[in-house]
């Protein structure tokens, strides 16, 4: 499920019919909905504390599915994606940090929003009964037996809870540079735009590193590699606030460029699996390689180099790249019969 979970918050949906599950029906603030896929509701909301902001994945149940295999898949989705994260959070956390992938940390799940837990039922009534959780249904005029039995048995799906990932998305970042380029126009000189380009393509090797040591050291597959989906967070020390203070200059300023220093973050690994296989590897690639091609033309040109074939990229943080590589010059030739076929 293709999700964008950067600080750039759209306008919740007005739309969405869907129900927050327990305990987040209740949270203040309440969530905000930054986007809904084919699978899933993405919301940013906290953790605890107010000041704490996470990621809330909500997977609603589909109606169009039959109830028994509706919640097996849900379970298996949910399950696998955290066991993902857990395990990427883990890598290169002993090492050196130069081949560490960077992930969203889990911060809790529920794989059946609608199973009973021994125990929680009787506390959530007795706070709703007191009146201490207040929500749309008692605004409506119904009764609190009349909530309970409403929002406990009408209730399915899954969540998990994650890290918010401060910054911006590379596709965002992509595209800042792009527009600056374009507002400048022949004002830019040479060697400023030597220092771009310089910016862009350390950019790229960040990502094939990071990229590489997720399928070599982490044994994973993400699924769904776009500019969309590769984070960058700010240093240590900048922090969200002078983040966020940097966007505005650039959006009311003609001459400001993003800046394109920082942690590589990979997220959303909703269509992630756990494989050596080199095939898989080398489609990974591939999807990466498309997304660029078809999103960031500008920097088309320099993904093999600098993403795939760099020391400081792919290759160089994956003793096995060649192969992997080899692989996908199979894989492009499959994918041009393929665009020749129609």
């Amino acid at each position: 499920m293709p999700t964008d979970l950067t600080t750039t918050i759209p306008a919740p949906s007005p739309t969405t019919t869907h129900v927050l599950p327990s305990p987040f029906t209740y949270s203040q603030p309440a969530p905000v909905l930054l986007t809904q896929g084919a699978e899933a509701l993405v919301y940013k909301t906290h953790f605890l504390d107010p000041s704490t902001p996470a990621i809330l994945k909500f997977r609603p149940s589909k109606a169009y599915r039959h109830p028994t295999l509706d919640a097996r898949l849900t379970k298996q989705r949910v399950l696998a994606e955290a066991r993902v994260l857990v395990k990427l959070g883990g890598v290169g956390a002993e090492g050196d940090g130069l081949c560490e992938v960077n992930v969203p940390g889990v911060l809790g799940l529920e794989w059946d929003v609608g199973r009973k837990v021994k125990g929680a039922e009787g506390a959530v009534r007795v706070r709703r009964t007191q009146g201490q959780e207040q929500g749309p249904s008692q605004r409506r005029g119904q009764s609190v037996e009349e909530r309970v039995k409403e929002e406990e048995g009408g209730q399915k799906g899954a969540w998990i809870l994650m890290e918010f990932v401060e910054g911006r998305s590379v596709k965002e970042s992509l595209r800042g540079v792009d527009a600056y380029v374009k507002r400048r126009g022949e004002a830019t000189s040479q060697e400023e735009t030597a220092r771009m380009n310089e910016e862009v393509k350390s950019l790229m090797r960040r990502i094939g590193r990071a990229v590489g040591a997720m399928h070599s050291r982490g044994g994973v597959v993400h699924g769904d590699l776009t500019s969309s989906n590769v984070m960058v967070r700010p240093r240590a020390g900048k922090g969200l606030n002078g983040h966020a203070e940097q966007r505005h200059e650039e959006e009311s300023s003609s001459i400001s460029c993003p800046d394109l220093k920082g942690e590589i973050v990979l997220i959303d690994f909703g269509l992630a699996t756990q494989s050596i296989q080199d095939e898989d590897r080398a489609v990974d690639l591939y999807v990466l390689e498309r997304a660029f091609g078809s999103t960031h033309p500008r920097q088309e040109d320099w993904f093999d180099a600098e993403v795939l074939q760099h020391q400081d990229g792919y290759r160089g943080s994956f003793k096995g790249a060649n192969v992997v590589l080899k692989r996908l010059e199979e894989v492009r030739m499959r994918g041009r019969k393929r665009s020749m076929i129609g």
